[in-house]
Order: C-alpha cells, then structure tokens, then sequence
C-alpha cells in the first residue's frame, strides 16, 4: 500500500522532465502533473513513518501551488507528528479552503487532540454535513467524544447512535454506549453495545472493567473470572485493575 503512492509520483516526476524540448513546468498540465506527484511522494513518506522526509516534496508543491488545500493538508500531519502544534494548525487552516470534510475532520482530530474541544466540536460539526463523507460514521464518533469532554452527555448519545447506524462496528462507538447505558443502570443495552464492542475490537482495561462489572450484574461469575484474569495479566498497573481489587 505504501508503494503505491510512492511508485506513481516517482514515475510521473519522470514523465515531467523528460517529455520532449519544452520545460513541462512552463505549462499549466505540466506544473499540476508535477504538483500531484510532489503530494502523492509527500503522502507516501507519511505512510511509511517518514513526516520529515515528506517535507521537501511537500515544499516543492507548494512552490507551484501555494494554495494547494491537499499540499497543506498533508504538511498539518506532518507538523503534527513532529509536535510543531502552531505550525500544524497554520497548515491545517488553510486546507480547510478545500471545503472537503476530510479536511474539517482532520482539523477537528488535531483541535481534540490540543484539548480544544469547543473548536473541535465544531468543525467535526462542519464534517457532518458532508452527506455523501464515506467516514461520516467516524464524524459521529468524534462528535460523541467531544460531547463527552464537553460534559454534553445525551448529545453524545445520539451522536454514537448515529455513528453505529451508519456504521455498526465504530469501537469507541460502541464501548461508548455501553458505558452511558450502564451508568444509566440500562443493563440489557449496556450489555448489548458491550458484546458488539468486544467482537469488533482488542480489549482495553476500560473495557475489561466494564465487562466485569456486566458479567457480575447478570451473575456470569465465569465470564467475570476470565475478564478479571485477563485485566491482571495484560493491564497490571492500569487505573482499572486497581478499582477492580477495590471493588472486592
């Protein structure tokens, strides 16, 4: 997968300097030809673990495109790796020029994870809007995980309902409701997103934790026992485990 995106801008890079005595950059075909493949070489070095070396191709399309919404996009998740948090939100700014939701998501990811969740909340909004998104699950799930920081409980709800509508194996989605729904002491749906939620995903301490306590309210001493095992043995330092002994 990481070669796919990396073998085609090599190549057109090629074709661009070599097609006969004219200079393809001196013409518009040119220069985007030469633009695309700059991004596509910029977003293979992402996706091999390489933000750094993703730079210099990134750089160079933006030369010949300085308002490249997919040049500046890819450079936000540079500068995000890299822990540049002002260059990063610069970056991811003016990718938003694009009006795509991808671009909107992505923002809305990096503002969460700044801990800007009113900012995030919003433009996670703005994805949303985007009918025909095919990620549009994860819009709701991202939605819902900010309701939730933000203290919007029954907003985040009905946005990983949404999320799991569109989407039935949306994890967090899931682990989500169970934990409001058995909060709520609304055990027989709390089990149900908790069953659907450990057939889609690895567990965590969290869930471990809550799977027990569900074995424990419809008296699966047995299911509690391997959960419990579990947590001790993969989670032993965790938060988790620790309210486990307590709860003893």
């Amino acid at each position: 997968m990481k070669l796919r995106f990396i073998l085609p801008a090599l190549f057109l890079l090629a074709g661009c300097v070599s097609s006969g005595n004219v200079d393809p950059l001196k013409t518009q075909k040119g220069r985007q030809e030469a633009h695309d493949a700059y991004v596509q070489l910029g977003i293979g070095y992402l996706q091999q673990g390489s933000p750094s070396r993703a730079k210099i191709p990134l750089r160079k399309a933006l030369e010949l495109d300085p308002r490249s919404t997919n040049a500046h996009a890819a450079l936000a998740l540079v500068f995000q790796a890299e822990m540049e948090h002002k260059l990063a939100d610069e970056h991811f700014r003016q990718s938003l020029a694009s009006g795509e939701a991808r671009a909107f998501n992505n923002y809305g990811s990096f503002l969460f994870e700044q801990k800007r969740y009113d900012e995030a909340f919003q433009r996670f909004l703005k994805a949303s809007e985007d009918t025909m998104y095919p990620e549009r699950a994860r819009v709701f799930e991202n939605l819902g995980l900010t309701a939730i920081q933000l203290g919007r409980r029954d907003e985040a709800k009905q946005y990983f309902n949404r999320a799991v509508r569109l989407d039935g194996r949306r994890p967090a989605a899931l682990l989500e409701l169970a934990v409001l729904h058995y909060d709520d002491q609304e055990f027989v749906l709390a089990r149900r997103y908790y069953d659907s939620f450990a057939a889609t995903a690895p567990q965590s301490a969290r869930s471990l934790l809550l799977g027990i306590r569900l074995a424990r309210v419809f008296d699966n001493r047995e299911q509690a026992a391997s959960l419990a095992a579990q947590l001790k043995r993969v989670y032993p330092a965790s938060a988790e485990y620790k309210t486990y002994l307590a709860e003893q």
